[in-house]
This record gives structure tokens, C-alpha cells and sequence, in this order.
């Protein structure tokens, strides 16, 4: 099956090295003292043969696999550009310290990462950890590149330091109501999510959704942010009999809602957002998957509509071959390719301000196809968003519309 999953957890040893090892070095003087012994500029982080950039994300615990994935897209980019000189001669580098997900712990990795020296953050997973960092980020004058989240708040035009590369959770909520409404005729629609930031801005994606169609949710239940009690709930929802349930979560909780259900005997549409990590939760569930519903946020990571695709497989591959393509190392792929061309237009002079004026002029930007465009009103660059389902052979494919059942 096409997962990102299974190699993954394979090198586990050598992604907890690279968080490990960060972490220790993050304990060692950094700042006047490197900076001076390199001669680099004034700017945190840039020096005269390389540039780095700090990554505060979940390592270990049930969000893990997004922010292993989201690191190797990242670091495959930069090997890409680096094996190519770099940067007007400077190659790209990431320090990543884990946060399992929660708030405090993002707080401290981004004190620590600032301290550092770092140029820029890029590739933090989730909305209560970012929103969490946000404060820092705009004290610090930081920019904080393409987070995996599509949290509204994150798309208010005022955050100078904000760079989001994907469409928001409201663009993918909306998407998820109007197919099961307009393609299979569904009302009956209820709602499980994450009872925390994330978790509420997915919710209340649907709520607007079905209130734009004069509809409403039958009923919605809660679960606690890295656990997988979610049996409660389930029985809460299967007392309404929805014909859908859209889960708002990352893929444990997720795989274990659908799987319980399943037991129960209930079968409605099951259908969840990009933030899940699709192939993580295809592997959680087994056999169990096939129906499934994922909206995403890039294209196909093994499809070939857009030239960027190809790209991406080809870094993946040379950065390290046992990984196999999935959707949120493509997302990190495509943020690092963001840095990679706002720093290209940066020039040999690297501020942090080019980074705001480099991407938020009002252009598109082509990465191979897939295009973005920001403005000074507009610091998301993408609106896309993708249907899937997990077919009855485990993998996933694209969907233009709803069929009647997988």
C-alpha cells in the first residue's frame, strides 16, 4: 500500500536522532558565537555558507507520523536546492525539536529555537500549538512558514509574520458539505471532533457549511487531544443515526472511531480532513478503510496532473529512497519549495522582511504547476482543495465526485 507509515516507523532510530540530536545541540551556546565564527550577517540564522530554519513539531505520540512527514518533505527540498549549490552559495538547514502536539511544549521549542538563532520557523503541526505560538512569532518578528493547520484565525491578514500555504479548514469543511449533499443527497450529517482549537475550527467549518444550506448537524461529540477515548462519543452518535459523520482529529482516534463503529454494526459515510494524515490512518485501518473520505490540500503525491509531483518524488527519493510518496510530505516538500523561492528573490542580502515582501507582492508563484498567490490582504497561497477515499485495496484515490458507496 502506498503509506508513508510503514517506512517511517522503520527509521524510526534515525528520526529520533535527528530530534534527539537537535534537542542537545539546542542546549549548547548558539547566537553571537556562531554567528561571529562564520561572519555571517546580522540576520539570526543567515550565515555566509548556509541558512537555517527551525521546525516545533510532534515527534512522538499520536500525532507523530505528521511531523516525520512533514520533515522529510522539508528536508527533501532542501537537499534538492542544496545539491545544487543552495542559495546565491548558501545550503539550507533545519532544526527540528519534538512537541508531541501540545501547546507548552511548542512555546518552549520556539523560545529555544529563537535563542538559537534560527532564520525563520517553517513546518509546525497543528492549530493549538501554533495558536499557541503565534504571540511569540509577532514578538520575535519571526516568519512562520506554511504550519500545517488551516485555522482561520492564522488567515487574518494583519499577521505580517504568518505565511500559510494551504486552503483552510473552513474551504475543506465547505467542500465536504457540499459533496455529500449535492453528490449522494446526504442531511442527516454529524459531527465528532477534537475538543480543542483544532478540533472546534473544523467544527465550526461544518456548522457554517450546513448553515449556508439551511441545514443543521443532528449531533456532535468530543474527544480529548492525544488520546483515543472516543467509545462515548461513539455511542452518543450512533443514538442519532447520521447517514455521515464528518471527525474533526488526527488519524489513532480517528482509525479508532471508525473501527468501533464498524463493530457496532453502524456504517455511515465516514469523512475527515487533511489534517488526519491520510496514510497513516489508511495503515491504522486496515481492510476497515475502504470508504473513507479525505479531503486534501495538495494534489496526488503519485498522480502526474501537475509537474510539482514529479518533482517531489524525485527529491523524496534521492533524500531517501525508502520512504514512499505520501500527502503531508508533499506538503512539506511544497513549503520547503516556498522558502526556497522566497529566499531566491531574496537576493545575496537575507532579511527576515524579504520574506513578507518576496511572497505578498500580488504574483503567482509557479511551483512546477501548482500555483500560489498572496497579497498584502491575503497571506494564504492556496485555495486548493482535493476529494480522496481509500479504495477496497487500502490506497487512496482522487475523487471529482461522491459515487453512491466505495
Amino acid at each position: 500500500m502506498s503509506s508513508d507509515v510503514p517506512t517511517l516507523r522503520g527509521l524510526l532510530p534515525k528520526y529520533m536522532s535527528v530530534v534527539l540530536g537537535t534537542a542537545m545541540l539546542a542546549n549548547t551556546a548558539f547566537g553571537e558565537n556562531e554567528q561571529g565564527s562564520l561572519g555571517a550577517s546580522a540576520t539570526p540564522g543567515v550565515f555566509e555558507d548556509r541558512i537555517l530554519f527551525g521546525q516545533s513539531a510532534a515527534f512522538e505520540g499520536p500525532a507523530k507520523e505528521l511531523g516525520r512527514s512533514m520533515q522529510a518533505g522539508i528536508l527533501a527540498a532542501f537537499k534538492e536546492i542544496n545539491d545544487q549549490g543552495g542559495i546565491h552559495g548558501r545550503r539550507l538547514e533545519l532544526r527540528s525539536l519534538n512537541d508531541s502536539y501540545e501547546p507548552d511544549a511548542a512555546i518552549a521549542n520556539t523560545r529555544q529555537l529563537v535563542k538559537d538563532g534560527v532564520f525563520a520557523l517553517i513546518g509546525a503541526v497543528g492549530t493549538p500549538t501554533s495558536r499557541a505560538v503565534v504571540p511569540l512569532t509577532k514578538e520575535y518578528r519571526i516568519p512562520y512558514m506554511a504550519p500545517m493547520t488551516g485555522a482561520e484565525y492564522l488567515r487574518d491578514s494583519a499577521h505580517h509574520t504568518i505565511i500559510n500555504l494551504r486552503a483552510s479548514y473552513f474551504q475543506e469543511t465547505e467542500e465536504m458539505v457540499q459533496r455529500l449533499t449535492v453528490d449522494l443527497g446526504i442531511k442527516r450529517i454529524a459531527i465528532l471532533y477534537q475538543d480543542d482549537s483544532f478540533g472546534r475550527a473544523g467544527m465550526q467549518g461544518v456548522l457554517r457549511a450546513l448553515e449556508k444550506r439551511k441545514l443543521f448537524t443532528i449531533g456532535a461529540a468530543v474527544f480529548s487531544r492525544n488520546t483515543t477515548a472516543v467509545k462515548t462519543a461513539l455511542l452518543d452518535l450512533r443514538a442519532v443515526e447520521p447517514e455521515a459523520v464528518i471527525i474533526v482529529g488526527p488519524y489513532e482516534p480517528t482509525a479508532t472511531f471508525i473501527k468501533w463503529a464498524h463493530r457496532l454494526g453502524m456504517d455511515p459515510v465516514f469523512m475527515t480532513l487533511s489534517f488526519v494524515g491520510s496514510n497513516a490512518l489508511a495503515e491504522e485501518l486496515g481492510a476497515g478503510g475502504a470508504g473513507v473520505l479525505v479531503t486534501q490540500v495538495v494534489p496526488f503525491p503519485t498522480g502526474d496532473t501537475v509537474p510539482v509531483s514529479a518533482s517531489y518524488r524525485a527529491a523524496l527519493k534521492a533524500y531517501d529512497p525508502s520512504i514512499i510518496p505520501g500527502f503531508i510530505s508533499f506538503e512539506g516538500y511544497l513549503a520547503g519549495r516556498l522558502a526556497i523561492y522566497a529566499l531566491q528573490h531574496c537576493g545575496k542580502q537575507v532579511e527576515r522582511d524579504c520574506i513578507h515582501s518576496a511572497l505578498r507582492s500580488g504574483k503567482d508563484i509557479d511551483l512546477d504547476g501548482f500555483t500560489l498567490r498572496f497579497s498584502r490582504h491575503d497571506n494564504q497561497g492556496s485555495d486548493r482543495v482535493f476529494l480522496t477515499a481509500i479504495g477496497p485495496d487500502g490506497q487512496y484515490m482522487p475523487l471529482t465526485t461522491l459515487p453512491p458507496r466505495l
